[in-house]
C-alpha cells in the first residue's frame, strides 16, 4: 500500500518530487524528440546511400573503395543510440540495393549486423565512445562486405571468392580510416548538443 502511495505521491503535482518535474523538465524523459531523430536518420541514410552510388567511384584510391553508408551507420549508433542506427541500415540498405542492383534485403540485412556490432562495442565502454568508432568501423567494415559477398552468392548461386578478406582488406582500410578521423568528431558534436539541449530544456 505504501509502495503505491509512493507512486502517486511522485506524480502528483504539488508533492516535492512532482514540484521539481514541474520546474525541471529535464528530471523527466523527452520523447518528443524520437520521430524527429528517426526521421534524420532515415533521411540521412539515404542521402549518403546516393553519394556512395553516383560519387563512389571518384573517391577511389587504388583498390579500395569506401563505404560511407556502413561507415555512417556504425558512428551514428555509437552517437545516436541503436534505434537511430537501425533506422539508418534499413533505409540505407534498401536504397543501395535499388540503386546497384542488388537482391532487395542483402545491404540492409548486412547492415543491422553491422550496427547491431557497433552498439554491442559501444555499451561495456561509455565513457570511452569518443575512441570507440576508431576500433568498431574497420571491424564492421569487415563483417559488412563478407555478409554482402556471401549473401550475393547464395542469391545468384555464383561461386565463392577462394580468398574473400584479401579483396576486402583495402577497403576496410579505407573505412578505418573515415571512422578514424569522423567518428571522434561525429560523437563529440552529438555529446555537446544534447547536453546543451538538457540545459536549454
Amino acid at each position: 500500500m505504501g509502495y503505491f502511495a509512493n507512486d502517486g505521491a511522485s506524480a502528483d503535482p504539488s508533492s516535492p518530487r512532482g514540484l521539481r518535474f514541474a520546474r525541471d523538465p529535464s528530471a523527466r524523459p523527452r520523447t518528443d524528440r524520437q520521430p524527429m531523430g528517426l526521421l534524420f536518420a532515415a533521411i540521412g541514410a539515404t542521402v549518403t546511400a546516393l553519394v556512395e552510388v553516383t560519387l563512389g567511384q571518384y573517391i577511389v584510391v587504388g583498390d579500395a573503395t569506401p563505404h560511407p553508408v556502413l561507415v555512417g551507420g556504425v558512428i551514428w549508433t555509437i552517437a545516436a543510440g541503436i534505434d537511430r542506427g537501425i533506422t539508418w541500415a534499413f533505409v540505407g540498405g534498401l536504397v543501395l540495393d535499388s540503386l546497384l542492383g542488388r537482391p532487395l534485403g542483402v545491404s540492409s540485412f548486412a547492415l543491422l549486423v553491422s550496427v547491431g556490432g557497433a552498439a554491442l562495442i559501444a555499451q561495456p565502454f561509455p565513457r570511452l565512445r569518443l575512441v570507440a568508432p576508431i576500433v568498431a568501423v574497420p571491424i564492421l567494415s569487415l563483417v559488412n562486405s563478407v555478409l554482402i559477398v556471401a549473401l550475393m552468392a547464395a542469391a545468384r548461386q555464383t561461386g565463392v571468392i577462394t580468398d574473400p578478406v584479401a579483396l576486402l582488406m583495402p577497403g576496410v582500410l579505407y573505412d578505418g580510416i573515415l571512422g578514424m578521423f569522423l567518428g571522434p568528431l561525429v560523437v563529440l558534436v552529438h555529446d555537446r548538443r544534447t547536453a546543451t539541449e538538457r540545459v536549454d530544456w
